[in-house]
């Protein structure tokens, strides 16, 4: 309805043209309809008029009535006035306002979808976590928004793809597979000091007990090998003040030690600790109810000579210098705070010459839109980024980039933990068994995306009207419920015709203004990025449910009243399953 009352005033803009009193029409997509807040003021208003009165060089109010004598006769409107300084509001009729019900129902899930994206190509990357450890209920957040957001830009009519970068080389995965041997050496009976800086989850002891499996005793050493003139764990202080050893430097010593000792069979440890929690992960994730269309691997783009093709671009374009034996991007010529490292002095690609060849491939794919979901302390990595694309020739606005702020557990007072290396961290699998999928993706979802929270673990467990999936989820419920209750009472409904006139209570008028204003929401919902606003809908459409099954009965002896009452309710259902659907929470039947 809200397009509807927008085309009335932008046609009413051609005859004020043809008329000479406008220097050009106006578009229905340039004219702004809100929903009248005081229904005083009619169901929906508009400013066009002190938005055009300076070109019109009119005074508004005598521009608006300019514009309500043109505006052609529409059967859904049952008046137009000026208020104020020159706002038209317009009052609909009764029956075109209720005819919402009968669309929805003959919409069925299929209400609210657009054409907004016009099958624009969007490649959605996010979690992405470095595949160290199980997810923990930090990723979980990043999880439910990027899923939730690749089903609302599918339902708006956008073209999109999901991807998981799979950061299988690297520092953190040499750390991953050389505290699995150490591990491996401790379970064989090897007395050592584990490394502060090492993973200690439980899951690093099961991994070296695959490895011992699988290998046996053969990639034992002794300590006394091992830990050979290795940098201290600890940082000491001579009696000069001089400092040697901390726990970063011991532990990239051990690793180097491990390849020299381990040769080939390193792979094997690297590649054991990748494709088992690689694997973790997925199934986590699945159980979540995400699925990707694709998972890249970041070993590939060195494989495949893709990071050597970006650094030889890079270079022959003069965006490149060495100092210091490394190789250093021009990254201030294109806005960043300062220049950056793509090659280490020791020929190593840095985790930032890979992401520039990265998303130089993703480029290349014929993406319209790269967007990608990071956690939010990495916001100080846009930047270089997306100069690094600028100094590719490539247009940086192509690269969207969308901050999630990490979710804070707490079990009652107690914060818990997230650290991924010391091992004291809630998996997401963990939050998953214990509050359900449900409760956990809407609870994530509650609040924008870059907005710090809280996720209170024993509210997400209760089932009360205080717990806002509950709430929602239990107003599907007493639809089903209120339908069965017809089913069974065997009433001949199939031949009465509904009469939504006869829809006249508080109540109803605000279920069926809800469900008029689901369309917008969800294009407004796309087009911000921003699943959280329809979470407020649907605990507001569930509010309304709730209040109008405590005010009215809906089986009511008049046979016709009753079908109306059941027809809305059917399309209240429509669009909680739809909504819900949409954030990847199931809509019960009973609770």
């Amino acid at each position: 309805m809200k397009n509807r009352i927008a085309q009335l005033l932008a046609d009413a803009t051609k005859k004020l043209h043809l008329d000479g009193l406008l220097p050009e029409p106006i578009t229905s997509n340039d004219i702004i309809i809100e929903r009248a807040r005081d229904n005083s003021h009619g169901d929906f208003a508009s400013n066009l008029a002190m938005a055009l009165a300076k070109v019109a060089k009119r005074k508004p109010r005598d521009l608006a009535e300019a514009l309500v004598s043109a505006i052609p006769a529409d059967e859904a409107v049952e008046k137009i006035e000026i208020a104020g300084p020159g706002f038209i509001n317009f009052f609909l009729k009764l029956a075109s306002l209720n005819q919402v019900i009968s669309t929805v129902l003959t919409t069925g899930s299929n209400y609210g979808r657009s054409n907004l994206g016009n099958g624009q190509k969007i490649l959605l990357e996010y979690v992405s976590a470095n595949p160290t450890g199980p997810l923990h209920v930090g990723h979980g957040r990043g999880a439910a928004y990027g899923s939730s957001l690749a089903k609302l830009l599918a339902f708006t009519g956008f073209n999109v793809e999901q991807e998981y970068y799979v950061n299988d080389a690297g520092r953190q995965m040499d750390i991953l597979a050389t505290s699995i041997w150490l591990r491996y050496l401790q379970a064989g009976g090897v007395e050592l000091s584990f490394p502060r800086a090492g993973y200690k989850g439980d899951y690093i002891r099961d991994l070296a007990e695959q490895l011992r499996q699988q290998q046996g005793d053969q990639l034992e050493h002794s300590a006394a090998v091992v830990f050979a003139d290795q940098p201290t764990d600890e940082t000491e202080t001579d009696d000069q003040g001089n400092t040697s050893g901390n726990k970063e430097h011991h532990i990239d010593g051990l690793i180097a030690r491990a390849k020299q000792l381990l040769e080939d069979n390193y792979a094997a440890v690297h590649r054991l600790g990748k494709e088992v929690i690689v694997a973790d992960i997925r199934d986590d994730l699945s159980g979540f109810g995400v699925d990707y269309t694709t998972w890249f691997e970041e070993s590939s783009l060195v494989a495949t000579g893709a990071v050597k093709r970006a650094f030889d671009q890079l270079n022959e374009a003069g965006h490149l210098y060495q100092r210091d034996g490394a190789w250093w991007f021009r990254s201030t010529t294109f806005g960043d705070q300062k220049d950056r490292v793509v090659i280490r002095e020791n020929g190593e690609p840095t985790y930032f010459a890979t992401d520039i060849a990265y998303h130089l491939q993703k480029l290349e794919r014929g993406f319209d839109q790269l967007t990608d979901i990071w956690g939010s302390d990495h916001h100080g990595y846009v930047p270089r980024v997306k100069a690094a694309i600028s100094a590719l020739n490539q247009d940086p606005e192509r690269l969207e980039v969308l901050l999630v702020q990490f979710a804070v557990l707490y079990r009652g007072k107690e914060k818990m933990s997230m650290s991924t290396r010391s091992g004291e961290f809630v998996t997401l699998r963990e939050l998953r068994d214990e509050v359900g999928r449900d409760a956990t993706r809407f609870f994530y979802l509650i609040h924008k995306s870059d907005q710090h929270m809280e996720f209170d673990l024993e509210l997400a467990k209760s089932n009360s009207n205080d717990n806002p999936v509950f709430y929602v989820q239990y107003a599907h419920a007493r639809i089903c419920s209120v339908l069965k209750q017809l089913a069974d009472s065997e009433r001949q409904l199939e031949s009465v015709s509904s009469d939504y006139q006869l829809l006249v209570e508080p109540q109803e008028q605000n279920l069926i203004t809800l469900l008029d204003r689901f369309p917008e929401l969800i294009n407004n919902a796309a087009r911000k990025h921003g699943p959280h606003t329809l979470t407020y809908f649907l605990r507001e459409l569930a509010n309304g449910l709730h209040s109008y099954y405590n005010a009215h009965q809906f089986l009511v002896d008049d046979a016709t009243l009753c079908c109306s009452r059941i027809e809305l309710i059917r399309a209240v259902q429509t669009v909680l399953v739809s909504g819900l659907d949409l954030l990847g929470v199931s809509a019960p039947e009973s609770m």
